[in-house]
């Protein structure tokens, strides 16, 4: 599928100069991206992006920020007989246990799944937030590939320079 719109990011202020970066993730991997791959953890609506940073304990600052997106190659794992198409299933999606998967083995079986995504020419996956309070119509795209320009064009809106 293809994307076009509004996605949202709430960020640690600690990398609020470098939204388009995706080091974070690079560092500590995540569920769709194991150690070493960048990727952007994007949102559908600022209230999921919020869920989604702050997930533990009490709110921390944040930095939101908004981007124009057109990704043009999105996996959605909305469709059920397309993501077992690819070997997955919503239970492994959904599962919490990535963490302790990435620790045991290396990689999540959710981060294989994003690498052989990628390997496929993916630019994203369209998911639901598992974040806690989220409902089923809160949706992540999760980036692998963005740039300025097509096909994957994602563009930071900050049009009086605050993050400069």
């Amino acid at each position: 599928m293809r994307y076009e719109g509004k996605l949202y990011r709430a960020l640690n202020p600690v990398y609020a100069r470098e939204p388009l970066s995706g080091r974070g993730a690079e560092l500590y991997g995540g569920r769709f991206n194991p150690k070493g791959m960048p990727a952007l953890y994007t949102s559908l609506s600022v209230l999921t992006a919020l869920r989604e940073a702050n997930q533990v304990g009490s709110l921390q600052p944040t930095t939101l920020v908004c981007y124009e997106a057109d990704i043009e190659r999105v996996f959605d794992t909305r469709d059920e007989a397309t993501i077992e198409a690819e070997g997955m299933d919503a239970a492994a999606i959904a599962a919490a246990r990535w963490r302790d998967e990435m620790k045991a083995t290396g990689e999540a079986r959710t981060q294989n799944f994003a690498r052989r995504l990628v390997s496929d020419g993916y630019h994203g996956l369209l998911v639901r937030s598992f974040a806690p309070g989220a409902r089923g119509d809160d949706l992540n795209l999760v980036l692998w590939r963005w740039s300025d320009m097509a096909p994957c064009r994602l563009t930071l809106i900050d049009d009086e320079g605050r993050l400069s």
